[in-house]
């Protein structure tokens, strides 16, 4: 990749930011390395070169005084496995725990000692510490799914909208399996595979997320007056249990769900995968195991939603921001944030959750000269409602042994039991849910036609900027009309600016319980975000496999490159991250310059300078290494 020179950084800032300038996107490069959107560009200056070793790892290193600590890592390759690399591989006191054929990466254990002369051989491409992870209204009334259950073929053939024939995969604490609400209307179960990556050879749900997490995206409409219905419905779940009994699980785990999710997607028809967890946000998703596990798996057309994080604010209650959590910060997930619906059904009164992580992504890499480069991508993509959520209770979990006001006290039968729960871990299925409709309608949709979608149709929330609900709050009723013009034949030879709906483009606007509210019109890009009706009427590269949204806002040397490849003309970039104003993606007052999100180290937001230690405290992990989990809310 080309140098980003600093000076030109400069003139490209200066120039954002007093210009305000809308420029016109013709197109983007190109880049055929699938890990290149949005960080800093590497060097092939040798100082610019990135450290092989993640932070974390540098400090366990640092703390090891005799180098014969033993430490569990993630290795990633770059190629084909040496003979002196598997030697090493082979010594004693070093053990492969675990390989991901699919990823090229594997587990090992290793003494600290050995981890610097591991990280110098060629095909080692990066290497992080196993590190913990933790899980992170009415749902189907007010994201407009319940308004769109009935629908009608071009045909005239009518028939049920609800995710039916789509695998959506949960990795998260297990899955009840025998909750009524994962029934089909023959009384068997829709829980169609189950399997354990955390050893302790259950897939039930003990710790009590799980089950609630795949009730909202799939849950049934069978019971209580389908007041606690989820979203798609009669999708299959697929149970990945990565989470331990405390809610506890590591990128390890997660991994070796992915690595078996790319081998068995195609036996179960798996198209969403729901990441209700997360952990702090280290490294860049350039180098993060699990966002380019992430990558593959989009890059395979499963649409991945990941959970932002619940550290939106301080122990006063104070805003933060640069607090969303990977892998939430890989740039090809659909990352999702809470809103708060106030237990209503009408959206006038939605608000972004207090606690909801906030943008811009502060994952960084370091080079040799021990330089941090921020990634600074606007995330999340969108919100869904997060706050009180009711939904399946799996027996005698232990988030209700512990905290026995979240439940919901409805029947003593424990096969349909209902709890709250609050959070972004609660926010995600939604977007799954609606993710499995979408491809339910179009199956020919590719991850980035979902995510555009969903962002497209989504309702800005008056008062709030891009770092707090990226497009806005989802719409799935709107979602859904969208889907329904948009053609089934598309395919990775469409070209560039081709008819991309079978009709005129519809009136973007949504009415959800006599309440009437215009859509984003606009998607999220990498550092700042585009708009243009030729988002849904002209098909765009950056629509295939392969590929990012924000390929096509490439920044090479700090300019802008146009080349016609990716992007129609009719898209417009904006030079702003704004506070809504309510209407469209557009409108509102400037939050902050797009080139702030250019450079590295601190970020200006709400006129509060904030420095690195807001998040990482200059280097030092939160909790020492310990990853923090989107925890358990009971409410703002």
């Amino acid at each position: 990749m080309k140098k980003k020179k600093r000076n030109k950084r400069s003139i490209a800032f200066i120039w954002l930011t007093c210009l305000s300038l809308v420029l016109s996107l013709c197109a983007g490069i190109l880049v055929t390395d699938i890990a290149k959107a949005g960080g800093t560009p590497r060097s092939s200056n040798a100082a610019m070169q990135a450290d092989k070793a993640a932070p974390d790892l540098r400090e366990i290193m640092r703390r090891s005084r005799s180098g014969q600590d033993v430490v569990k890592v993630i290795l990633q390759l770059n190629g084909t496995m040496s003979g002196p690399l598997n030697a090493l591989l082979n010594r004693n006191g070093v053990h492969v725990r675990a390989t991901f054929h699919n990823l090229d990466s594997l587990v090992v254990e290793l003494p600290t000692a050995v981890v610097e002369e591991l990280a110098a051989f060629d095909e080692v491409s990066y290497l992080t510490p196993d590190r913990e992870i933790k899980s992170d209204g009415h749902v189907s009334q007010t994201s407009g799914a319940a308004s769109q259950r009935s629908q009608t073929t071009s045909t005239g053939s009518s028939y049920t909208l609800d995710g039916t024939g789509i695998g959506v995969a949960i990795l998260d604490s297990g899955v009840y399996a025998s909750h009524k609400s994962f029934l089909d209307s023959s009384g068997k179960s829709r829980v169609v595979y189950s399997k354990d990556f955390t050893g302790e050879n259950r897939t039930d749900d003990p710790y009590g997320h799980g089950t609630h997490v795949a009730a909202i995206a799939a849950g049934n409409k069978l019971y209580y007056n389908a007041a606690y219905s989820g979203i798609a419905l009669n999708s299959r779940i697929i149970n990945l249990r990565v989470l331990n009994s405390l809610g506890v699980g590591s990128s390890s785990a997660l991994l070796s769900a992915v690595d078996w999710l790319m081998t068995n997607r195609a036996t179960y028809n798996i198209r969403v995968v729901n990441l209700s967890l997360g952990m702090p946000a280290v490294d860049s998703y350039l180098d993060d195991p699990v966002c380019k596990a992430v990558r593959r798996l989009v890059n395979a057309g499963v649409v991945v939603v990941a959970a932002a994080g619940n550290a939106g604010k301080d122990i006063n209650g104070n805003k933060l921001y640069g607090m969303i959590h990977s892998p939430g910060t890989e740039p090809s997930a659909i990352t999702v944030g809470a809103a708060n619906t106030y237990g209503t059904d009408v959206r006038d009164d939605d608000t972004i959750a207090t606690y909801s992580s906030r943008g811009p992504t502060r994952s960084y890499w370091t080079d040799l000269a021990g330089t941090k480069h921020y990634d600074n991508l606007v995330k999340p993509e969108i919100v869904a409602p997060g706050n009180k959520i009711v939904e399946a209770e799996s027996p005698n979990n232990l988030l209700v042994s512990q905290n026995p006001s979240l439940d919901k006290a409805l029947t003593i039968d424990v096969t349909n039991e209902m709890m709250y729960l609050s959070g972004t871990s609660m926010a995600t299925p939604v977007a799954a849910g609606a993710a499995a409709m979408l491809l339910q309608m179009n199956p020919e949709l590719t991850p980035n036609m979902v995510k555009m979608i969903l962002m497209y149709t989504a309702q800005p929330l008056s008062g709030f900027n891009m770092f707090e609900q990226g497009a806005g709050e989802i719409n799935i009723a709107g979602a859904v009309d969208l889907t329904k013009l948009i053609r089934t034949d598309l395919t990775s030879s469409t070209s560039l600016g081709g008819s991309l709906l079978t009709s005129y483009a519809p009136t973007p606007q949504t009415t959800l319980y006599n309440y009437t509210f215009q859509w984003a019109q606009g998607i999220v890009l990498d550092q700042t975000y585009a708009k243009g009706t030729d988002l849904i009427t002209k098909y765009q590269k950056i629509y295939g496999l392969g590929v990012l949204l924000g390929d096509g806002t490439l920044l090479s040397d700090g300019v802008l490159i146009s080349d016609s490849t990716l992007m129609s003309n009719g898209v417009l970039l904006g030079d702003s991250i704004l506070t809504s104003n309510g209407t469209s993606i557009s409108q509102g007052t400037s939050f902050c310059p797009t080139g702030v999100l250019l450079g590295d180290g601190v970020l200006l937001s709400d006129g509060v300078l904030l420095s690195d230690g807001v998040l990482l405290s200059d280097g030092v992990l939160l909790s020492d290494g310990v990853l923090l989990g989107d925890g358990v809310l009971l409410g703002d």
